[in-house]
């Protein structure tokens, strides 16, 4: 039986099956990762502001592009289930 922490306590793991077996087999994480690195990150992201790159519009565009990507799956998926249930119905 393989143990591995979480990267942070009360997460949730998403991994396929076949990662979490690699990840036990050949990885190694310890430890809550989650609460290490504050000030690094901190001065990532100063640096990307002196840089031009703004926290608040990266996640916008982020958002956007991920939700016009989901509802464009989300309605190929209707479209295909509208054809098999009319295509079924002539049958």
């Amino acid at each position: 039986m393989y143990v591995t922490e979480l990267v942070a306590p009360g997460t949730v793991n998403t991994m396929p099956e076949a990662t979490l077996h690699a990840m036990a087999d050949h990885g190694k994480v310890e430890g809550n990762l989650a609460s290490q690195g504050y000030e690094e990150a901190r001065q990532v992201f100063v640096d990307l502001e002196e840089l031009g790159i703004g926290y608040q519009d990266v996640v916008t565009v982020l958002e956007e592009e991920g939700v016009a990507k989901f509802a464009a799956s989300w309605q190929e998926m209707l479209d295909t289930l509208s054809t098999a249930l009319a295509a079924a119905g002539r049958a």
